[in-house]
């Protein structure tokens, strides 16, 4: 098949769809690669840089979706573009069927093939495909270096000469792809950070990245704690009018503290809903930053502008730039091209340059908005969920003192019982050898049991914090050489001597190597 990537129309878009890395993937696969004359400048890619990884470069758009079979764009097409389809024709991009239903309705009268990447399913074997995911991980990024581009001092605390600089608060509000992305950088400048979610079950994804959770208190009776707000899909379900009441009055206790907020609450087909109110925004010092990654559909913020910055009365930086990921068009462009390969990479399961469109497939199911003629959107529900709620653990009571104390009592005299036993199992045990084992015999297995014992109860006992479990055996059997070779080291043969000091010599630098070695992978893992 022949795949074309025509330049992207929408005003300020700089992203590709095909990029000379995957454009040769493709062609691995059996398909030719054509792009639209400067379609790749935006993101940093020269046309000679397709020619040179054998790409056809077409001069306009409508001769290059006539060459094509399959079409692949970033941004929906406008109303033009989709007027160039065909019978035959399939178009990979962006589609958003929920708010663009007159468009697809024409791409349905013109017979093309629709898979819209902003509609493929959340499951394990389609992370690959999942574009929204790829864009909102930049958008995330991107947010907090804007955010700090704005805001008039360091993230990171510091202690000068000039006197002390105290961390940036940052508090990410959602945390998805885009979220998790924002707390991963604001953390790794030093700021402190806080998340919040009404899915309890990204709480400890957050703590495991250095943030801290923000837990709401409910009053008895109203929510009954924090609610389990994960929908099918794992995005979030619209909450309860107790929660977000709580909720915000959260908001408004925690907004006088921050320096930059960071909102990315966002349900797909829906519009965003409002977190960040005007008051809350009126709450901030002078120079806070909000970024408000939701202001394609409304905004969280309630002073929001889509596509600009504005600063409230009180001084607030509130940005509504709906552009991040084209902001950094040449990673976005990377990704997003790698996620339409590995969509083509399904479509093409010969790996023969023949696209098979399996509309048993969950995923080019559920991608799939228009086929054969057809409007097939919405998709059934995905089979498996996204993100498995989760039971909140129970917490183990705590014992009482005398609890404590019958405890120990009963392992020490259950441990004492069974020394006792062993005890007298060995005792037996050397009764019946020597009643039949000649003097000798007697004298060395003794040596070989109290050295057996011994130096496995005095090694093995080594908290492995000391060394690692592997150097903890080692020892034990050094130790056991050596006990044994100290008892034997008086002996009056010369050659028991010898061998006896040659054994100590051998156990010593095998137990200091031993230390050395487990020192030195332990200090791998320290900051300094």
């Amino acid at each position: 098949m022949r795949i074309g990537a025509p330049k992207e129309r929408f005003a300020g878009e700089a992203r590709v769809a095909l990029t000379p890395e995957s454009a040769m993937q493709l062609q691995k696969l059996g398909h030719a690669c054509l792009v639209e004359a400067g379609a790749g400048e935006g993101s940093g890619i020269s046309d000679d840089a397709y020619r040179t990884a054998g790409v056809t470069v077409v001069e306009d758009a409508a001769a290059l979706v006539a060459a094509s079979d399959v079409i692949v764009k970033v941004r929906p097409p406008m109303t033009a573009e989709v007027g160039l389809l065909s019978p035959g024709k399939t178009l990979v991009s962006f589609f958003y069927p929920g708010q663009n239903g007159e468009l697809l309705e024409q791409a349905r009268s013109k017979g093309a093939t629709v898979i819209a990447m902003d509609m493929v399913p959340r499951i394990s074997r389609a992370q690959k495909m999942d574009a929204l995911s790829s864009m909102a991980n930049i958008a995330g990024y991107r947010a907090v270096i804007e955010a700090g581009n704005h805001f008039g001092r360091f993230f990171t605390g510091q202690i000068t000469a000039a006197g002390k600089v105290p961390p940036a608060r940052v508090l990410v509000i959602g945390a998805g792809v885009a979220g998790l992305a924002a707390i991963g950088v604001a953390t790794s400048l030093g700021a402190q950070t806080y998340a919040f979610d009404v899915r309890p079950e990204v709480a400890e994804q957050i703590e495991s990245m250095g943030a801290e959770f923000v837990y709401l208190d409910f009053a008895d009776g109203q929510g009954g704690g924090q609610q389990d707000g994960a929908a099918t899909g794992g995005y979030a379900a619209p909450s309860s009018p107790e929660f977000r009441e709580t909720q915000l009055a959260k908001f408004r206790e925690l907004a006088p503290q921050m320096d930059i907020v960071i909102t990315t609450a966002l349900i797909p087909g829906r519009d965003a809903p409002k977190l960040w109110l005007a008051d809350m925004v009126a709450a901030m010092k002078p120079g806070s930053v909000v970024v408000d990654l939701a202001a394609e559909r409304g905004g969280n913020c309630d002073l929001t502008v889509a596509d600009q910055k504005i600063v409230s009365d009180n001084g607030v930086t509130v940005i509504g730039y709906t552009d991040f990921p084209s902001r950094m068009a040449a990673q976005s462009s990377a990704l997003y091209a790698t996620n339409i390969r590995h969509m083509l990479t399904d479509l093409t399961p010969g790996k023969d340059g023949v696209i098979v469109h399996n509309m048993e497939d969950d995923v080019i199911r559920g991608a799939t908005v228009t086929f054969d003629g057809a409007i097939t959107w919405p998709p059934p529900p995905p089979k498996i969920a996204a993100i498995a709620a989760q039971k909140p653990k129970e917490k183990a009571k705590e014992p009482t003192p005398e609890e404590k104390r019958a405890a120990e009592a009963a392992a020490f005299k259950a441990g004492t019982k069974n020394q006792l036993a062993l005890l007298a199992v060995g005792t037996a045990a050397l009764l019946i050898v020597g009643a039949f084992a000649p003097a000798a015999f007697m004298s060395h297995f003794i040596v070989f049991v109290l050295a057996c014992f011994v130096g496995f109860q005095v090694i093995w006992n080594v908290s492995h914090s000391l060394h690692t479990p592997l150097m903890a055996v080692t020892n034990a059997v050094s130790g056991i050489v050596i006990l044994g070779a100290l008892l034997q080291i008086g002996s009056g043969n010369g050659l028991v001597v010898v061998l006896s000091a040659l054994s100590v010599l051998i156990a010593t630098i095998n137990i200091v190597g031993g230390f050395l070695v487990t020192r030195r992978m332990l200090a791998m893992f320290q900051k300094s």
